[in-house]
């Protein structure tokens, strides 16, 4: 009983996006092959070769940031991004207060809290409509704060914080090397070629930088996850606040995202993540037939989200183990966000977990930069050593707590509706992880 009330100290409130990007790189003998080997052989500058001194490949969340952040303390980068545009589609992310204190010290908080509803607290109920616990999230925590944010106006508001040039689009990276002056070479798919002194990899869940530098890649964590905005031109009639429903290897959630948009997901157990769907009629049947007999709430809120915000995301993560998995980083080649530690949705913490990267990578690079206090190589490996000790207990319990609420056993759904949840689970522990501290940027 206690190790399952400590995997439902925190719930689902957002789900996180990916990204992918294709390199190349020849391993030597004693590294195992890949399908697209990146070449680390050492090559001659070239005079058509374009000069950067940070690359930031990938203008997510995690890219986007990194970039404002380094912005903030005076220092310039490129972001590369693969798309013509930037990527403004998909539903919405919940960011918990450690993820707006980030965003209020790169300068866009305010920006984003007057479009979004502050949510106050959280409904449970089980797939039979009785509530099983209620709560407030100022109750315990006056400095909580809780937003469910559009992820494309959050892209778009990072990325207006930047000068016009400093994002790069139909950017692709092709391939990767070392240059022979200790500095990395990438060459685009429109054969454009730069040298940069510093790279970092924001370029998500599927990041093929990570593959490069040995990590695996992230694993199914045995369910899906449907996703969407409910859209109402005249107005949402909800309370903010998060509504839960817990059924047998099903649980759904909905919460007001602003005045006429609503957010929701329906999570399902599945041997395998399954082909890929696109037929947005099909998303939809498929959608509704998994909650058919729930709240009519829920239903009719699937019923109102525009086809084009239906979408179905196989849930995955990577366990970042001591001594097992690479470091962050090599070299002078850095990676941020997703691409680093993707983490299930179950503590709605992705986004937040990147946020906090991109602030912590770039105050030490300033250190690097503006005062010489450290190589680096020695900057990464301290932003590696900084961010794996809040990283990897996260991505575990996140993992652990999701699989606790898909279990499809009825003896321990009962336990978690009967006795875990309106009895033992606090909502001070379920909001411990949302507690973290940086050095201010200035």
């Amino acid at each position: 009983m206690a190790a399952m009330t400590q995997m439902l100290q925190n719930w689902p409130l957002s789900l996180p996006s990916s990204t992918s990007l294709h390199l190349s790189r020849n391993y030597e003998a004693k590294t195992r092959i890949r399908a697209r080997p990146i070449s680390l052989s050492i090559v001659n500058a070239q005079s058509d070769v374009k000069k950067e001194e940070i690359v930031i490949i990938g203008a997510g969340i995690a890219g986007l940031a990194t970039a404002v952040s380094l912005q903030r303390l005076g220092i310039r980068s490129l972001v590369l991004e693969q798309t013509e545009s930037l990527r403004t589609g998909g539903t919405s992310l919940t960011l918990f207060k450690n993820g707006w204190k980030v965003l209020d010290a790169i300068g866009v908080g305010n920006d984003l809290r007057s479009q979004f509803l502050e949510i106050q607290g959280m409904d449970i109920k089980s797939e039979d409509g009785r509530e099983l616990r209620s709560f407030k999230f100022k109750d315990e925590d006056e400095s909580q704060e809780v937003r469910a944010v559009e992820r494309g106006v959050l892209l778009e508001t990072l990325a207006n914080q930047l000068p016009p040039d400093a994002i790069s689009f139909s950017s692709k990276l092709s391939y990767i090397e070392r240059s022979e002056k200790g500095e990395t070479l990438l060459k685009l798919e429109d054969d454009t070629q730069m040298s940069a002194k510093i790279v970092i990899a924001c370029d998500g869940i599927r990041s093929q930088v990570a593959k490069w530098m040995g990590f695996p890649d992230p694993r199914y964590a045995g369910h899906c996850a449907f996703r969407g905005l409910g859209f109402y031109p005249d107005g949402q009639p909800f309370e903010p606040k998060v509504n839960y429903t817990y059924g047998r290897g099903v649980r759904a959630g909905y919460v007001p995202v602003s005045p006429t948009k609503v957010y929701w997901f329906i999570c399902y157990n599945s041997p395998s993540p399954g082909p890929k769907i696109t037929d947005p009629s099909l998303l939809r049947q498929k959608t509704e037939e998994l909650v058919d007999n729930w709240s009519t709430e829920l239903l009719n809120i699937i019923k109102s989200t525009p086809d084009d915000t239906i979408i179905r995301t196989p849930l995955v993560d990577r366990w970042l183990w001591p001594g097992i998995s690479p470091p962050a980083s090599t070299g002078k080649v850095v990676l941020v966000g997703d691409a680093w530690h993707p983490m299930t949705p179950n503590l709605g913490q992705g986004a937040c977990c990147a946020l906090e990267d991109a602030v912590v990578l770039a105050k030490k690079l300033a250190q690097v930069i503006k005062f010489g206090t450290m190589s680096i190589e020695d900057a990464f490996t301290s932003y590696g050593s900084e961010r794996w000790p809040r990283i990897f207990p996260l991505t575990v319990r996140a993992n652990l707590v999701g699989t606790l609420l898909q279990s499809e056993n009825p003896v321990v759904c009962s336990v978690r509706n009967n006795i875990v949840v309106p009895k033992l689970v606090r909502l001070g522990p379920m909001l411990e992880h949302t507690n973290f501290e940086f050095e201010p940027l200035y």
